[in-house]
């Protein structure tokens, strides 16, 4: 953490530096929320400022900035007129036709990755195909928070971690156990669950299954596809 970014205060008007200690803000400045990204960025470059960030389980959230409310006029104002250009009206339309097209790009690999991952028996391709879509379609939306859209893993390791996500919500009673607030006794169940998922995910492998008595055969009965999706993935 830099000597200027705190975290939130007791009150309103203060922050807590990374020792404990509680801080007051300078007189006359104000907090400039977050949500607008360019404008935030400009105003850490223009002068003294304090960066607010709350940590909340691993991920750390920010809070806004403290700084002059002259200094967020004077750079709002000249973002207004930038933003009201036709140059940057063309560049907004490219930026976002190459993220869709980078989403395209990744929603067809991680399909393929999942797919890989089964590998399952030939008999069982059109079953493979569909559990593929299901979990393509659930875990790669942006800001949908799930492993897919980390960076931190090979996609392959993002693939079997979706699957096993998706196994345990759809073919297990996850969702309805009554787990005993116990420290690391929710991560001891996951990982149960996760072995009972990858021994079903063998036996596709393998072939044998009976798609009649198989909880993913009928969770994926009961999932329906979303409208449209490159190679039967998400969109």
């Amino acid at each position: 953490m830099s000597a200027n970014t705190f975290a939130p205060g007791p009150t309103p008007n203060t922050v807590r530096t990374p020792d404990g200690k509680i801080m007051t803000v300078p007189a006359g400045w104000v907090l400039l929320p977050p949500g607008d990204a360019a404008l935030t960025r400009r105003v850490k470059a223009a002068g003294e400022h304090w960066i607010v960030q709350e940590k909340k389980g691993r991920k750390m959230f920010s809070r806004g900035i403290w700084t002059l409310p002259t200094t967020i006029a004077k750079i709002r104002a000249e973002l207004e007129q930038e933003r009201s250009t036709e140059s940057y009206a063309r560049r907004k339309e490219g930026d976002a036709r190459r993220r869709n097209e980078a989403q395209a790009e990744y929603v067809e690999d991680f399909f393929g990755a999942v797919t890989s991952f089964l590998n399952f028996q030939p008999v069982y391709a059109e079953l493979a195909a569909k559990l593929a879509r299901a979990v393509t379609d659930h875990a790669t939306p942006v800001g949908s928070g799930t492993v897919a859209r980390t960076k931190r893993i090979p996609v392959e390791q993002r693939a079997e971690a979706a699957v096993i996500a998706w196994m345990r919500h759809q073919t297990t009673a996850y969702d309805s156990m009554k787990i005993p607030l116990i420290n690391g006794k929710r991560r001891e169940v996951r990982r149960m669950l996760a072995r009972r998922s990858q021994e079903l995910l063998d036996r596709y492998r393998r072939g044998g299954v009976s798609l009649g008595a198989c909880p993913l055969a009928k969770a994926l009965t009961e999932t329906k596809p979303k409208a449209s999706s490159p190679q039967g993935s998400a969109s």
